[in-house]
């Protein structure tokens, strides 16, 4: 090649010169070749994709004869356009269904119908259709050529055999691998198990006969419930979080779980023997969608094994609040269940028989308590009220507190019994009441004022509304509040002496109570557990989610598992610690997420398509 001239490529690269002219022609030639590879390689994806198609319009339109004729719907194109989402409730998980196309079913049979769209196939436009059925049956040979010679089919489009379905305690299996029924919050949700490449024997086995045993439950429910913390004379801190109560052993970092409720726990009461609790559940369904009546567990701390089970059946919606009484040892079991009325009923725990009942009120009533002293004095609280009852027999009557010259709060959140008689009230306004009987003297309350209580005294001691009252071991009186996040100590005559602040990632206070020599422990409104003192700052030994978990995933190689929730936050948490290694507030709420294989990225998708 002559070194002065001058070529002109049908690339448009011009090469000039001896030395450089053929290195420079040869990465011209390298950078065209490698832009043909790229479009070589989107051209055969999309031929690969429009095969997919085409097999999917021929089974389509073969399938299309014995639907007209028979009535007969078949399945829509899950295992050829890839994975859909189906909706299952607006609360719920969707689920990705991938199925693949099966082949028709033999003339005059039928099959169940999974897609509405087969209704639009039949009735008066079946003669239009019929008019297209030469030139279709033209298209879906031509297409079945081109489809048998990129791929055979005959392995995916078997359709398996029906068998018996297994049943567990939550669902409905089809050993098959074709569906699971499902039964979320009530309501009976059929999901389809994702086939892979894989044949469909691979799938028949049986189920295995180990069981799985519950290790360690990450979380407490604080967040829409009070009273949820006790401390047994064993050490143990007792909580409840979904249909599990929780026995927490601080010392020896160790759990043990009663798990005979059927839903979600609700309430707590320990006995005045430091044994035997009791909880109440809400209302749940069986594995068959049948309904469960809420009732009350009355179980032995140290077996796990349940004693008695009170008011099977007589509870509409569940257990809202319940208490042991104490002047007697723990003989009667108030109860207040979630019914619009609210009833409160008092029963017997050796007998298991309902001694009382009457209705409270319609408005939400959010605790109930024996007197300590006198086991026919009960006291409960909730929105706007505050009632003294009197038990006697199968009677109950009631007296609502007479607030008088001061403002009526909202709610009275809590309320404790001074070894004095009075009644210590917490409301949503941050103020202390305290109250006692009324005087002799009734020109100003009125005729039959006696037999009531009034306000004694009002102390301002939190901004915004009290949650927690708690009467320690001297007798001092500890609050916790909800917006101000304080915990006060509070002198003889109610006036302050000490004071912490909680972190304000933890929430509000929730409930408090008295652990071991100074120590406090306290449940808070974003569910995590605190320990610490009035002098030493709180660190969490128990943390959770404060919404709907939706996200899970584990560590390829470490003992570390990742999840996010609807409270869009994303969180790492340490299996072999059982802490929570990091969190992440996220701008959207999580609803999956996964690791990377190299373990060191974590990806999460969010409801609002990031």
């Amino acid at each position: 090649m002559d070194g002065s001239s001058a070529h002109s490529l049908d690339d448009g690269v011009c090469v000039a010169g001896d030395g450089d002219e053929q290195e420079t022609r040869l990465s011209a030639l390298e950078l065209r070749m490698q832009q043909q590879d790229n479009e070589i390689t989107l051209l055969k994806a999309a031929l690969a994709d429009a095969l997919r198609r085409i097999g999917f319009y021929d089974q389509h339109f073969t399938r299309l004869q014995p639907t007209l004729a028979g009535s007969v719907a078949f399945p829509p194109p899950l295992g050829l356009t890839g994975p859909t989402v189906a909706s299952v409730s607006s609360d719920q998980t969707s689920v990705r269904d991938q199925t693949p196309v099966q082949d028709p079913p033999p003339s005059g049979s039928t099959r169940l119908r999974r897609c509405s769209t087969s209704d639009k196939l039949r009735g008066p436009r079946d003669g239009v259709l019929e008019n297209h059925r030469p030139r279709l049956a033209k298209k879906s040979a031509s297409s079945q050529s081109l489809l048998s010679k990129g791929r055979n089919m005959d392995s995916r489009n078997k359709e398996p055999p029906q068998s018996p379905v297994a049943t567990s305690r939550r669902g409905f299996y089809n050993q098959e691998g074709i569906s699971i029924k499902m039964f979320l919050r009530g309501r009976p949700i059929t999901m389809y198990v994702p086939l892979q490449a894989h044949n469909y024997e691979e799938l028949k086995m049986e189920l295995p006969v180990e069981k799985l045993k519950l290790d360690w439950v990450y979380g407490y429910r604080g967040r829409d419930s009070r009273d949820n913390l006790h401390l047994l004379p064993s050490g143990e801190v007792v909580y409840f979080i979904a249909c599990v109560v929780v026995l927490y052993s601080i010392e020896d970092q160790t759990q043990r779980h009663y798990l005979r409720h059927t839903d979600c726990v609700r309430c707590l009461a320990i006995h005045p023997d430091g044994v035997r609790i009791a909880s109440g559940q809400a209302a749940g369904v069986d594995k068959d969608g049948k309904p469960l009546l809420p009732c009350v567990h009355i179980w032995d701390s140290v077996t796990l094994q349940t004693l008695q089970h009170i008011g099977m059946g007589s509870f509409e919606r569940g257990v809202g609040s319940l208490a042991f009484s104490k002047a007697d040892s723990g003989a009667f079991l108030c109860i207040i269940d979630d019914s619009n009325e609210h009833l409160m009923s008092v029963w017997d725990c050796t007998r298991g028989t309902r001694q009382a009942e009457a209705k409270t009120t319609n408005e939400a009533v959010l605790e109930v308590e024996f007197n300590p002293a006198d086991s026919s004095c009960i006291v409960s609280c909730g929105k706007s009220h505050v009632y003294f009852w009197t038990w006697s027999g199968s009677s109950l009557t009631k007296k609502q507190g007479i607030f008088g010259k001061y403002k009526k709060p909202k709610f009275i959140q809590c309320f404790v019994f001074l070894r004095s008689g009075e009644v210590l009230t917490g409301d949503s306004e941050g103020n202390i009441l305290v109250w006692g009987k009324a005087a002799a003297d009734t020109k100003t309350l009125g005729k039959g004022a006696k037999e009531t209580y009034q306000i004694a005294r009002q102390v301002r001691a939190h901004e915004g509304s009290i949650f927690t009252l708690c009467v320690g071991r001297d007798g001092g009186l500890l609050s916790g509040g909800g917006k101000d996040r304080k915990v006060i100590l509070w002198g003889a005559d109610l006036t302050p002496e000490r004071e912490t602040e909680i972190p304000e990632r933890y929430g509000a206070v929730r409930t408090l109570l008295e652990g071991p020599a100074e120590e406090l422990l306290i449940g808070t409104t974003r569910n995590a557990i605190l320990r610490g003192s009035l002098s030493q700052p709180f660190t969490p030994i128990v943390q959770g989610h404060t919404d709907e978990l939706w996200g899970l995933a584990t560590h390829p190689f470490h003992d570390l598992f990742l999840t996010c929730a609807h409270d869009r936050q994303v969180c790492v948490w340490d299996q072999e610690q059982h802490t929570l290694a990091w969190s992440k507030m996220l701008e959207g709420t999580g609803l999956c997420a996964d690791f990377h294989c190299s373990g060191t990225v974590v990806i999460v998708g969010l409801q609002n398509g990031r």
